[in-house]
């Protein structure tokens, strides 16, 4: 069966449905999770790291970025979620019942609206994630853990080796001696835009209920009151 066959089953899956993405952010230490057990949740990247202390589990996983798949195979594969992978990954992980490779190298659109045929990584993989999530037929998407303020040093994209702790994700570990790409906050701000109008052009929405969350491209939202939890 060819990806975009498989692919082209999991289109609207999920219509008029409601998903968490739940992105790698500090904040997420200042939540209590357990209320994911009860929704649909998009995990991405280093997600693994938390999912025993955060007592919840994605249903999908999402990762892209070439640094975080290679220092994360063994942990990627243990998932037991649909997970999909950039296909310049495929030798690292190869795709099997849960594991679908999407093409991120010429993507169709700025915004892809079938993921069958690409997905533009946008500069952060939550853009990514966004256009799984409308693929998916998701109406409202609520991200979580999207700060969207880091602390680092050189340029936007640029390699760092991180040798200390890490301030910027939600464990100290996650990329602790280990090289990252340095986050471009103005290009993920355009994605976002995009991701916006994107999902209004349809009917849907995206809601950042992420506790003082810097980015101001999303309506915000108080994550207790969408999920009914105490004040």
């Amino acid at each position: 069966m060819s990806v975009a066959t498989a692919l082209n089953r999991l289109k609207d899956r999920h219509h008029n449905q409601r998903v968490v993405l739940v992105a790698n952010g500090p904040s997420l230490n200042l939540m209590d999770l357990r209320f994911l057990r009860r929704e649909t949740v998009i995990g991405v990247n280093k997600i693994f790291l938390g999912l025993k202390r955060f007592c919840f589990y994605p249903r999908y996983y999402v990762a892209v970025n070439d640094r975080v798949i290679a220092q994360s195979v063994p942990e990627i594969q243990a998932m037991t979620c649909v997970k999909m992978i950039s296909r310049r990954n495929a030798a690292l992980l190869p795709e099997d019942a849960l594991t679908y490779h999407i093409e991120t190298r010429n993507p169709p659109a700025r915004f892809s609206r079938d993921i069958s045929l690409g997905v533009h990584e946008g500069w952060t993989v939550t853009y990514a994630a966004l256009q799984v999530a409308h693929y998916l037929g998701f109406k409202e998407v609520i991200i979580i853990g999207m700060d969207h303020r880091y602390s680092y040093t050189g340029a936007p994209n640029e390699a760092y080796r991180l040798e200390g702790p890490d301030p910027n994700h939600f464990s100290p570990e996650y990329f602790r001696g280990q090289t990252w790409d340095n986050p471009d906050l103005a290009n993920s701000e355009e994605s976002y835009r995009i991701a916006r109008a994107e999902y209004e052009r349809d009917g849907r929405r995206i809601v950042d209920a992420t506790i003082n969350g810097a980015c101001t491209v999303f309506p915000k939202a108080d994550h207790r009151q969408i999920f009914g939890l105490p004040q």
